[in-house]
């Protein structure tokens, strides 16, 4: 049976640090599927690096291209955001990968894109195969009760101004 992760937050390194555990895995040989959702970009480390870390490491994307704000979703996010779901739990069954990586599930829910209690149904299945990690702002209370470990990323100090360097923030 596998344990259950959740990095939330309102400071930066939710996916980071569930990255840093993908890369120990791989790191031990250990098959790694990172499901992305409302993710689109191809020119991210993390997406960049699944040819050098293959067959270990696999990443999947389920975002439409673009950043349009939580007010703009449309249908098509939440189909999307769906298909993710449906994707990750026919890839864990199908693939039985040591780690599930489920990055910005919590914004998902937050935008009303999937439902909660599809979604805890799903971390309930999943568990008998692989351990899993949601990340993403917004957990909801019932996710984080559900979770075996709660990590909560609080900002502490930031530049007045937003940085954004390739290899750290993308």
């Amino acid at each position: 049976m596998g344990y259950f992760h959740a990095y939330t937050g309102k400071g930066a390194g939710k996916t980071t640090s569930a990255l840093g555990l993908a890369l120990r895995s791989v790191g031990h040989k250990r098959k790694v599927i990172v499901i992305q959702f409302m993710k689109w970009r191809k020119d991210i480390g993390e997406y960049k690096i699944q040819k050098l870390l293959a067959p270990y490491y696999e990443i999947y994307q389920f975002g439409r291209v673009g950043w349009h704000g939580f007010k703009n979703l449309t249908p098509m996010d939440k189909q999307m955001a769906n298909n993710a779901l449906t994707f990750t739990a026919k890839i864990t069954e199908d693939k039985k990968p040591n780690l599930l990586i489920l990055d910005e599930l919590h914004l998902a829910l937050h935008c009303g894109l999937v439902q909660l209690n599809s979604v805890l149904s799903l971390i309930d299945r999943l568990l008998g195969i692989t351990d899993i990690v949601s990340t993403g702002r917004f957990a909801p209370k019932k996710l984080l009760e559900r979770a075996d470990f709660v990590v909560k990323v609080s900002p502490e100090k930031y530049p007045q101004e937003t940085i954004t360097k390739k290899g750290i923030q993308y």
